[in-house]
């Protein structure tokens, strides 16, 4: 699988040595749409072992309508060390194979932001 930074001035490897607490991780799957099934066993596969994780919330896939080749998925940490070692653990690394090679993801870790009258922090 190919990684493709979701913002092109901070990688998620330059979010990884952040400290702090509760972060969002928002991924954005592309994936021929001929390989979907692919994508969501083995994103399934990853999300169980994730789930087993110290820190690990939560998480959704939300798949593209109409036939789309997009998938994205969010996921509640406690922290971004907790992220961090998950993301990092040799068995999660070697799970990465398991994605169809048309595959490209691009992962981003998010805190909420304030937004006066409208989002609080």
């Amino acid at each position: 699988m190919l990684f493709s930074e979701m913002d092109k001035h901070v990688t998620i490897y330059d979010q990884l040595k952040e400290g702090g607490g509760p972060v969002i991780l928002i991924n954005l799957f592309t994936v021929d749409p001929k390989q979907a099934n692919q994508l969501l066993a083995a994103w399934a596969e990853d999300a169980a072992h994730m789930k087993r994780q110290p820190g690990f919330i939560s998480t959704q896939l939300h798949r593209g309508i109409a036939g789309s080749g997009a998938f994205l998925n969010y996921a509640v940490w406690e922290s971004v060390e907790h992220f961090r070692r998950a993301f990092e653990n040799p068995e999660f690394q070697s799970k990465l194979a398991h994605y169809p090679a048309s595959a490209t993801a691009s992962p981003h870790l998010f805190r909420k932001a304030a937004v006066a009258s409208i989002c609080v922090a």
